[in-house]
């Protein structure tokens, strides 16, 4: 079998030599240091840059030298870019929409984005996935009439299941925090990019927390949209199809002051008239009570919230109580039974993710423990979860264990039908309770380790929760860990088998200075909402001087 082997290998040295040659092709100027100017417009809010353009302060290609060093410089620290569209973006800077909402700004996004002459093999090494586009997809060409356009593609997972972001093809991403961990997953190569100050501007998706995640990771913004709300046709997937728990893009950005811009901007070009599966809601006023409602999970009883993430939750949630908000502790339809319906919905979608996988190449070793589990026999899967529930006790790891295998049509409507049910369930909860809002934690630990994944996959329920039941969430960096105030209690216990392979990776004084962002979640298509109350946050953080501060750019 050495023929699939070096036919790999070689795809993968020649797209990694590709992308040097894209680099060091590039004019000198990209290759010279930062200079005052380019740290001059890099430091602008994107409002601010956009209207010095439309004013002719600021000429497009000034923009697009200073974020395209920037970016290289983030590439060569953390590894974060696949496809560099450098060369091409500098025509479409000249020739840009200088009277449009994003006038000038360059866009960095997800390697599934469809641009014309790229490709999108998402970490894949066989030759379908390597072929270039030969359309744009709705968001680039909205994008473009807006006066923006792509500059470069981010480095993302092979099967985008996963909370690294690393690939045979592309190598590993890294958190600019740190070097040993995760910048997270599947839209880890954007959220450092970002975090790194190489772009303002982000396109990503999310299946189970693919934003929000890799924003918990590295210390940036972004709102998950609901299903219908921002543009996804016309780009690549490896899981074309799978609409149990259906991916979503979504923008992700530097500064919640840039998430506000980029998504009035996107919504006021009216996307319904580029992707037909847009829904025609213009950009909302949302004016929130002085006195609100706010229900905290505090724990979904799978996994419970490392010492760091805990922290920055009770930060937000006393803030809010000195403002005069009443916020409660909650305790909603069992997030156990979201993890259990929308596993099961994604297992056929881990078999359709790595068919794309050649003979030789590496998947991402929580895909392929899940793999491995979803091709032994069912018999063997009812056998695993009675020893958990019965003989060890673990009930909460029995109950995700027992429906994991491969399902066909019948069971597939079976549990929309359950999903659907759940969803119900949650909606009835939340007009009980007149909720305006739930916070909780993105993740229940900070940025993992490298290679920490086959451990970590399952521990998903905080981001996935919200996919299940397709509600809108924003997720923002509040603090960064701490190695005295966050050490694990010697007193702590796992309470099952995900709790106990998740906190194999928490370690405070290995974690310190990575960033710990909090969830603000709102229901099904108000990401209007959900923006005013992260900005209704991180104004009482700047009010009382504790404000996150971002990485030095």
């Amino acid at each position: 079998m050495p023929f699939p082997y070096l036919a790999h290998w070689r795809a993968c040295r020649d797209k990694q030599q590709e992308r040097q040659d894209r680099i060091s092709n590039l004019s000198l100027k990209y290759h010279s240091a930062i200079t005052p100017r380019d740290q001059e417009i890099i430091n602008q809010d994107v409002a601010l840059l956009v209207a010095s353009v439309r004013r002719g302060d600021v000429d497009p290609e000034e923009v697009l030298l200073a974020y395209s060093k920037k970016a290289l410089d983030a590439h060569r620290k953390t590894n974060c870019l696949t496809e560099v569209m450098i060369s091409e973006a500098e025509t479409l800077a000249r020739t840009c929409n200088k009277a449009g909402p994003l006038a000038g700004m360059p866009v960095s996004m997800k390697d599934t984005v469809g641009v014309t002459g790229f490709a999108s093999c998402i970490g894949y090494s066989s030759p379908p996935w390597m072929e270039p586009f030969s359309k744009d997809a709705a968001i680039v060409r909205l994008l473009r009439d807006a006066g923006a356009y792509p500059f470069v593609k981010t480095n993302v997972p092979i099967t985008l299941l996963s909370f690294e972001s690393c690939s045979d093809v592309w190598g590993r991403s890294t958190n600019p925090y740190s070097s040993r961990h995760s910048p997270g997953g599947s839209t880890g190569g954007e959220a450092a990019l970002l975090a790194f100050g190489g772009s303002r501007l982000g396109i990503g998706t999310d299946v189970a927390g693919s934003v929000r995640v890799p924003a918990h990771y590295s210390g940036i913004y972004t709102i998950k949209a609901s299903m219908h709300r921002f543009l996804k046709a016309g780009n690549a997937s490896a899981m074309v199809g799978q609409e149990g728990i259906p991916a979503v893009y979504s923008p992700m950005t530097r500064t919640l002051e840039d998430l506000e811009t980029f998504w009035r901007a996107v919504v006021g070009m009216k996307p319904w008239e580029y992707d037909p599966s847009c829904v025609p809601i213009p950009w909302r006023t949302i004016n929130l009570p002085k006195k609100m409602k706010l229900g905290v999970l505090w724990d979904d009883s799978v996994v419970a919230p490392s010492p760091a993430c805990e922290r920055a939750l009770q930060t937000i949630v006393s803030l809010l109580e000195q403002d005069g908000h009443e916020v409660t502790a909650i305790d909603p339809p069992s997030p156990l039974r979201a993890l259990q319906i929308g596993s099961q919905l994604m297992a056929n979608a881990f078999i359709t993710a790595s068919s794309h996988i050649r003979w030789w190449e590496s998947n991402d070793p929580g895909v392929a423990t899940g793999l491995f589990a979803l091709r032994l026999p069912r018999i063997l899967i009812k056998l695993c979860a009675w020893f958990f529930r019965h003989v060890l006790r673990d009930a909460v790891y029995a109950a995700v264990v027992e429906g994991w295998h491969a399902k066909d049509g019948q069971e597939f409507y079976a549990l929309v039908g359950e999903r659907e049910e759940y969803r119900t369930r949650w909606f009835e909860y939340w007009q009980r309770e007149r909720l305006d809002f739930v916070l909780t934690v993105p993740n229940a630990l900070p940025a993992m380790r490298h290679g920490d994944s086959r451990r970590q996959w399952k521990s998903c329920g905080y981001t996935f929760l919200f996919n299940v039941l397709d509600y809108s969430a924003g997720v923002m960096p509040i603090t960064r860990v701490d190695r005295t105030l966050d050490v694990l209690s010697p007193a702590f216990r796992p309470r099952n088998k995900i709790e106990a392979d998740a906190y194999k990776g928490y370690d405070a004084d290995d974690m310190h200075g990575l960033p710990i962002g909090v969830q603000i979640v709102g229901r099904r298509l108000e990401e209007e909402k959900v923006l005013e109350g992260m900005k209704l946050i991180e104004g009482l953080l700047k009010s009382r001087g504790i404000a996150y501060e971002h990485m030095s750019m």
